[in-house]
């Protein structure tokens, strides 16, 4: 069994001091949502290995989690950022062969959410529901494969465990 964790970045700021997209930074919230979700991910569902977009937002959406998933390696991805679902789907086969368990990747919309509709063939139904029209921001989806490798990993095989956000962590505490 291998889990899939899939995070999008936290609340970023319209535009960067720059004035490009990829040095967008995060806003308070985003940096309070990070470190929420961060605690919520350690007390749930910690990954072994965390890849994150090379991205401003996506590396300090990381920053805030890092101390609550200390024991979590982690590498910056350039291929990352705003990746199609099957390029993202290419960075997961490629950890074919090694010990990780679960996998997460911090990246961006919309692949990361088209990504997680197409891997989902079932699960959750509430999740799946909540999930249908958006990942928000910080928005946090687990997936399960019944696989050995994750090269085997494929559209439509996965199971949706949970999507929460820190929306949803608020609205409904029981999720916790």
């Amino acid at each position: 069994m291998l889990r899939l964790i899939l995070l999008r970045h936290a609340k970023t700021e319209r535009d960067s001091p720059s004035g490009e997209d990829h040095d967008r930074r995060l806003d308070e919230r985003g940096h309070s949502d990070a470190r929420e979700i961060g605690e919520w991910l350690a007390a749930h569902d910690a990954p072994d290995q965390v890849l994150v977009s090379s991205a401003v937002r996506a590396r300090q959406t990381w920053d805030g989690m890092s101390a609550s998933l200390a024991n979590a390696a982690n590498e910056i991805v350039d291929d990352l950022y705003h990746a199609a679902p099957a390029e993202i789907l290419s960075i997961v086969h490629s950890f074919a062969g090694r010990k990780t368990k679960r996998l997460m990747i911090v990246a961006h919309n919309p692949g990361l959410h088209e990504l997680a509709l197409a891997l989902s063939a079932g699960g959750d139904k509430k999740s799946l529901s909540e999930l249908e029209d958006n990942l928000p921001t910080s928005g946090v989806v687990i997936i399960d494969f019944d696989v050995k490798e994750w090269d085997e990993v494929a559209f439509r095989r996965g199971k949706l465990i949970r999507f929460v956000s820190p929306r949803l962590l608020r609205e409904t505490p029981q999720r916790l």
